[in-house]
Protein backbone atom coordinates (compact mmCIF):
# COMPACT_ATOMS: atom_id res chain seq x y z
CA UNK A 1 0.00 0.00 0.00
CA UNK A 2 1.81 3.08 -0.89
CA UNK A 3 2.08 5.54 1.78
CA UNK A 4 -0.18 8.94 1.47
CA UNK A 5 2.10 12.43 0.44
CA UNK A 6 1.14 15.37 -1.30
CA UNK A 7 1.93 16.16 -4.69
CA UNK A 8 3.56 19.60 -5.27
CA UNK A 9 5.00 22.12 -7.67
CA UNK A 10 7.56 22.86 -5.26
CA UNK A 11 8.57 21.45 -1.93
CA UNK A 12 10.29 22.67 1.21
CA UNK A 13 12.76 21.64 3.77
CA UNK A 14 9.88 20.73 5.95
CA UNK A 15 8.69 18.21 3.26
CA UNK A 16 12.32 16.64 3.10
CA UNK A 17 12.07 15.98 6.60
CA UNK A 18 8.84 14.26 6.45
CA UNK A 19 9.60 12.04 3.55
CA UNK A 20 13.04 11.39 5.30
CA UNK A 21 10.62 9.51 8.34
CA UNK A 22 8.26 8.16 5.80
CA UNK A 23 11.08 6.29 4.06
CA UNK A 24 12.39 4.92 7.48
CA UNK A 25 9.46 4.24 9.16
CA UNK A 26 7.63 0.75 8.94
CA UNK A 27 5.74 1.22 6.05
CA UNK A 28 8.44 2.62 3.96
CA UNK A 29 11.61 2.30 2.00
CA UNK A 30 13.22 -1.27 3.85
CA UNK A 31 16.74 -0.27 2.12
CA UNK A 32 16.80 3.44 3.33
CA UNK A 33 15.11 1.85 7.06
CA UNK A 34 18.43 -0.25 7.45
CA UNK A 35 20.47 2.25 7.21
CA UNK A 36 23.39 3.22 9.58
CA UNK A 37 25.85 5.91 9.70
CA UNK A 38 28.69 3.70 8.59
CA UNK A 39 26.62 2.20 5.77
CA UNK A 40 26.10 5.28 3.79
CA UNK A 41 29.41 7.40 5.07
CA UNK A 42 30.95 7.02 1.92
CA UNK A 43 27.84 8.09 0.00
CA UNK A 44 28.33 11.41 1.72
CA UNK A 45 32.07 11.50 0.79
CA UNK A 46 30.64 10.71 -2.90
CA UNK A 47 28.01 13.32 -2.93
CA UNK A 48 30.56 16.18 -1.83
CA UNK A 49 33.01 15.20 -4.26
CA UNK A 50 29.96 15.40 -7.07
CA UNK A 51 29.55 18.97 -6.05
CA UNK A 52 32.88 19.84 -6.17
CA UNK A 53 33.30 18.44 -9.55
CA UNK A 54 30.10 20.54 -10.54
CA UNK A 55 31.66 23.71 -9.22
CA UNK A 56 35.15 22.59 -11.07
CA UNK A 57 32.76 22.27 -14.19
CA UNK A 58 31.05 25.63 -13.61
CA UNK A 59 27.73 24.02 -13.92
CA UNK A 60 24.84 25.46 -12.01
CA UNK A 61 22.45 22.70 -12.91
CA UNK A 62 24.30 19.64 -12.07
CA UNK A 63 25.33 21.95 -8.70
CA UNK A 64 22.21 22.30 -7.83
CA UNK A 65 21.23 18.73 -7.95
CA UNK A 66 24.26 17.46 -5.60
CA UNK A 67 23.94 20.18 -3.47
CA UNK A 68 20.54 18.61 -3.39
CA UNK A 69 22.00 14.76 -2.92
CA UNK A 70 24.64 16.59 -0.50
CA UNK A 71 21.18 17.91 1.73
CA UNK A 72 20.01 14.63 1.59
CA UNK A 73 22.64 12.93 3.50
CA UNK A 74 22.89 15.89 6.39
CA UNK A 75 19.25 14.89 6.93
CA UNK A 76 19.62 10.85 6.56
CA UNK A 77 22.31 11.31 9.43
CA UNK A 78 19.99 13.84 11.25
CA UNK A 79 16.81 11.53 11.53
CA UNK A 80 19.20 8.22 12.29
CA UNK A 81 20.31 10.14 15.32
CA UNK A 82 16.63 11.73 16.11
CA UNK A 83 15.59 7.82 16.48
CA UNK A 84 17.74 7.37 19.00
CA UNK A 85 16.68 10.71 20.84
CA UNK A 86 19.77 12.60 20.09
CA UNK A 87 19.56 15.15 18.14
CA UNK A 88 17.04 16.29 15.02
CA UNK A 89 17.75 18.14 12.27
CA UNK A 90 16.52 21.25 13.46
CA UNK A 91 19.16 21.02 16.32
CA UNK A 92 21.80 20.67 13.72
CA UNK A 93 20.33 24.18 12.30
CA UNK A 94 20.19 25.43 15.26
CA UNK A 95 23.89 24.45 16.18
CA UNK A 96 25.31 26.48 12.99
CA UNK A 97 23.38 29.69 13.24
CA UNK A 98 24.38 29.82 17.05
CA UNK A 99 27.92 29.35 16.03
CA UNK A 100 28.11 31.90 12.94
CA UNK A 101 26.73 34.19 15.17
CA UNK A 102 29.17 33.75 17.83
CA UNK A 103 31.96 33.22 15.63
CA UNK A 104 31.38 37.06 13.37
CA UNK A 105 31.38 39.48 16.26
CA UNK A 106 32.28 41.81 14.02
CA UNK A 107 28.65 41.58 12.46
CA UNK A 108 26.75 40.45 14.93
CA UNK A 109 28.62 42.27 17.96
CA UNK A 110 30.48 45.31 18.95
CA UNK A 111 34.07 43.81 17.86
CA UNK A 112 36.01 45.99 14.96
CA UNK A 113 38.11 44.42 12.88
CA UNK A 114 40.35 46.09 9.38
CA UNK A 115 41.26 43.12 7.40
CA UNK A 116 39.95 39.35 6.82
CA UNK A 117 43.12 38.63 8.53
CA UNK A 118 41.88 39.89 11.54
CA UNK A 119 38.50 37.92 11.06
CA UNK A 120 40.26 34.74 10.99
CA UNK A 121 41.93 35.39 14.18
CA UNK A 122 39.06 36.50 15.87
CA UNK A 123 37.72 32.88 14.27
CA UNK A 124 40.27 30.88 15.61
CA UNK A 125 40.97 32.63 19.21
CA UNK A 126 36.61 32.12 19.59
CA UNK A 127 36.90 28.42 18.28
CA UNK A 128 39.77 27.81 20.76
CA UNK A 129 37.59 29.16 23.56
CA UNK A 130 34.34 27.34 22.54
CA UNK A 131 36.14 24.04 22.21
CA UNK A 132 38.23 24.35 24.66
CA UNK A 133 41.40 24.19 22.81
CA UNK A 134 44.59 24.89 25.51
CA UNK A 135 47.18 25.91 23.28
CA UNK A 136 48.03 26.57 19.37
CA UNK A 137 49.16 22.49 18.86
CA UNK A 138 45.59 22.01 19.84
CA UNK A 139 44.21 23.85 17.24
CA UNK A 140 46.50 22.40 14.47
CA UNK A 141 45.60 18.91 15.79
CA UNK A 142 41.33 19.70 15.38
CA UNK A 143 42.08 19.72 11.44
CA UNK A 144 39.94 16.14 10.86
CA UNK A 145 42.26 13.51 9.84
CA UNK A 146 40.19 12.30 7.71
CA UNK A 147 40.15 15.38 4.87
CA UNK A 148 42.01 14.52 1.67
CA UNK A 149 45.87 14.81 3.05
CA UNK A 150 47.52 17.62 0.84
CA UNK A 151 43.96 19.40 2.23
CA UNK A 152 44.86 18.49 5.68
CA UNK A 153 48.41 19.88 5.43
CA UNK A 154 47.47 22.78 3.81
CA UNK A 155 44.64 23.91 6.36
CA UNK A 156 47.04 22.97 9.48
CA UNK A 157 50.25 25.28 7.24
CA UNK A 158 47.39 27.97 7.52
CA UNK A 159 46.69 27.99 10.99
CA UNK A 160 50.22 27.66 12.11
CA UNK A 161 51.00 30.99 9.88
CA UNK A 162 48.56 32.74 11.55
CA UNK A 163 50.44 32.70 14.86
CA UNK A 164 53.61 33.61 12.94
CA UNK A 165 55.28 29.92 12.13
CA UNK A 166 56.25 30.39 9.32
CA UNK A 167 58.68 31.23 6.41
CA UNK A 168 59.02 35.12 5.88
CA UNK A 169 59.21 34.49 1.76
CA UNK A 170 58.75 31.53 -0.89
CA UNK A 171 62.69 30.97 -0.60
CA UNK A 172 62.26 29.60 2.69
CA UNK A 173 59.56 26.88 1.55
CA UNK A 174 61.59 26.25 -1.55
CA UNK A 175 64.70 25.33 0.23
CA UNK A 176 62.93 23.19 2.85
CA UNK A 177 61.21 21.57 -0.35
CA UNK A 178 64.86 20.74 -1.92
CA UNK A 179 66.35 19.14 1.72
CA UNK A 180 63.25 16.82 1.63
CA UNK A 181 64.22 16.01 -2.06
CA UNK A 182 67.72 15.58 -0.85
CA UNK A 183 66.63 13.14 2.12
CA UNK A 184 64.10 11.17 0.23
CA UNK A 185 67.14 10.53 -1.89
CA UNK A 186 69.25 9.24 0.74
CA UNK A 187 66.57 7.14 1.96
CA UNK A 188 65.70 5.43 -1.12
CA UNK A 189 69.61 4.93 -1.80
CA UNK A 190 70.19 3.43 1.49
CA UNK A 191 66.80 1.29 0.80
CA UNK A 192 65.45 2.12 3.93
CA UNK A 193 61.68 1.32 3.36
CA UNK A 194 60.28 3.16 6.89
CA UNK A 195 62.97 6.10 5.78
CA UNK A 196 61.54 6.32 2.32
CA UNK A 197 57.88 6.69 3.25
CA UNK A 198 58.90 9.03 6.11
CA UNK A 199 60.63 11.59 3.45
CA UNK A 200 57.80 11.26 0.96
CA UNK A 201 55.59 12.89 3.57
CA UNK A 202 58.09 15.37 4.56
CA UNK A 203 58.67 16.11 0.86
CA UNK A 204 54.85 16.15 0.00
CA UNK A 205 53.76 18.59 2.70
CA UNK A 206 57.05 21.13 1.41
CA UNK A 207 55.40 20.96 -1.83
CA UNK A 208 52.55 22.29 -0.68
CA UNK A 209 53.87 24.64 1.51
CA UNK A 210 55.73 25.73 -1.65
CA UNK A 211 51.67 25.68 -3.46
CA UNK A 212 50.54 27.97 -0.04
CA UNK A 213 52.57 30.41 -0.98
CA UNK A 214 51.84 31.14 -4.52
CA UNK A 215 48.93 31.02 -3.36
CA UNK A 216 48.02 27.87 -5.60
CA UNK A 217 45.86 24.84 -4.30
CA UNK A 218 47.76 21.78 -3.87
CA UNK A 219 44.83 19.19 -4.54
CA UNK A 220 43.67 21.85 -7.55
CA UNK A 221 46.87 21.57 -8.97
CA UNK A 222 47.43 17.86 -8.55
CA UNK A 223 43.91 16.98 -10.41
CA UNK A 224 45.23 19.37 -13.08
CA UNK A 225 48.25 17.68 -13.40
CA UNK A 226 46.64 14.30 -13.63
CA UNK A 227 44.15 15.46 -15.72
CA UNK A 228 47.12 16.51 -17.98
CA UNK A 229 48.43 13.36 -17.34
CA UNK A 230 45.40 11.39 -18.57
CA UNK A 231 44.98 13.54 -21.64
CA UNK A 232 48.32 12.36 -22.57
CA UNK A 233 48.31 9.30 -22.27
CA UNK A 234 44.97 8.82 -24.06
CA UNK A 235 46.77 10.67 -26.94
CA UNK A 236 49.96 8.43 -26.64
CA UNK A 237 47.62 5.39 -26.82
CA UNK A 238 46.04 6.65 -30.03
CA UNK A 239 49.93 7.30 -31.96
CA UNK A 240 50.78 3.96 -30.99
CA UNK A 241 47.62 2.05 -32.09
CA UNK A 242 47.75 4.50 -35.61
CA UNK A 243 51.75 3.37 -35.88
CA UNK A 244 51.06 -0.44 -35.09
CA UNK A 245 52.63 -0.30 -31.71
CA UNK A 246 52.07 -2.98 -29.06
CA UNK A 247 52.30 -0.37 -25.91
CA UNK A 248 52.75 -3.78 -23.63
CA UNK A 249 55.60 -4.76 -25.88
CA UNK A 250 57.40 -1.54 -26.73
CA UNK A 251 60.50 -0.20 -25.37
CA UNK A 252 60.68 2.43 -23.23
CA UNK A 253 62.57 4.24 -25.00
CA UNK A 254 60.10 4.03 -27.64
CA UNK A 255 57.04 4.57 -25.28
CA UNK A 256 58.87 7.85 -24.10
CA UNK A 257 59.48 9.08 -27.68
CA UNK A 258 55.71 8.69 -28.44
CA UNK A 259 55.30 10.39 -24.91
CA UNK A 260 57.42 13.73 -25.93
CA UNK A 261 55.16 13.74 -29.23
CA UNK A 262 51.96 13.86 -27.13
CA UNK A 263 53.54 16.26 -25.03
CA UNK A 264 54.21 18.37 -27.53
CA UNK A 265 50.63 18.42 -29.32
CA UNK A 266 48.99 18.70 -25.89
CA UNK A 267 51.08 21.94 -25.42
CA UNK A 268 50.00 23.57 -28.86
CA UNK A 269 46.31 22.55 -28.75
CA UNK A 270 46.31 24.56 -25.26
Amino acid sequence: MAVSFPHKDHYTVDDLLQIMQLLRSPDGCPWDREQTHESIRTDFLEETHEALEAINNEDAAALEEELGDVLLQVVFHSRIEEEKGVFAFGDVVDGICKKLIIRHPHVFGETTVDSTGQVLQNWDAIKRRTKGDKSQADLLGSVPRTLPALMRAAKVQNRARRVGFDWPEVTGALEALDSETAELKEAIAAGDADAVEEELGDLLFSAVNVSRFVKSDAEQALTRATDKFIRRFRLVERLAAARGISMAEAPLEQLDELWREAKKDVETSH
